[in-house]
């Protein structure tokens, strides 16, 4: 695992509220009872807590620009981050031409991850199939989760429950009442792994993210219907004890077969996780062509 201080970005998540339900959703999209908005003083708090990490910050949900404040927290980020290359901002599209000044007054285009999910079904890894259920051999369960891509490839995020070292860490410490983050105050990023060590073994052996699987459809956000989540045994009634609507609705597909560390070697091989897509897009018009292409 990396230090948290080598991540490129750190995010903030200000909702886990969104307009849309893929399938394997990052954020569990569909399996909480309510939603949080972070609300302004915590907002500040979390990018004055960033003071000195050297990488960007960013303004990520669910779906941003359905928090009822996304205008306030625009201004705030261009006050409290002056330097504009060091904003990032990830959506859907959610009314953009309602948001698009905003948007575009607080963040430069290369600076914005857009996915509409419109034209493509994109493929996510599945997020609930716990390792410790599908790995009998814990070494290469620990292996698996120290190597782990997103922990490597993606981002620290804060969160109203506190400092994560983990986005997907933090997402599940909201779906099953998990434990806090971190304190929200300057230098919690400054850890290495041995320090939030705490975080990686209540979080990660119920996490999939580090088994190398197949990936599935995300069910272009639910636009074409009712989408369903891969899960584990242990994860759904996890779920169901939470109150999850969708695992309610029976939204599910439970997955039992465990591979073996032959399979999984082999897996590694041509598993890509973080390609979810087969082009970049910042904005509208790069949905304009009907390959994606620029």
């Amino acid at each position: 695992m990396r230090d948290i201080r080598d991540n490129t970005v750190i995010q903030v998540e200000i909702t886990n509220a969104c307009h849309l339900s893929c399938a394997n959703c990052t954020r569990f999209v569909g399996h909480h009872k309510s939603p949080f908005f972070m609300d302004l003083d915590t907002v500040r708090k979390a990018i004055d807590s960033l003071e000195g990490f050297p990488g960007r910050v960013g303004m990520m949900g669910g779906e941003p620009t359905l928090h009822p404040k996304f205008r306030e927290i625009c201004a705030i980020y261009r006050e409290m981050i002056p330097d504009r290359r060091r904003r990032e901002f990830w959506t859907a599209g959610y009314k953009w031409n309602d948001f698009k000044d905003d948007i575009l007054a607080t963040f430069d285009e290369d600076r914005i991850a857009f996915n509409n999910h419109t034209q493509f079904d994109g493929k996510h890894q599945p997020l609930l199939v716990g390792a410790d259920e599908m790995i009998e051999d814990k070494a290469l369960m620990w292996s698996l989760i120290d190597n782990c891509w997103v922990q490597r490839q993606w981002s620290a995020s804060i969160t109203p429950k506190g400092a994560f070292f983990c986005e997907i860490a933090a997402a599940r410490s909201h779906l099953f009442d998990g434990p806090m983050g971190y304190p929200i105050e300057r230098g919690w990023w400054d850890k290495t792994p041995a320090q939030f060590r705490d975080q990686v073994e209540w979080a990660c052996p119920g996490c999939s993210a580090p088994i190398p699987m197949g990936a599935y459809s995300d069910g272009r956000g639910g636009l074409d219907g009712p989408t369903t989540d891969v899960v584990s045994p242990k994860n759904l009634i996890a779920l169901l004890k939470a109150g999850s609507p969708k695992a309610r609705r029976g939204q599910v597909e439970i997955v039992t077969e465990k591979p073996t560390a032959v399979q999984i070697k082999a897996h590694q091989e041509k598993w890509s996780p973080s390609h979810f897509r087969p082009f970049e897009a910042h904005t509208p018009k790069d949905y304009d062509r009907p390959d994606g292409s620029k």
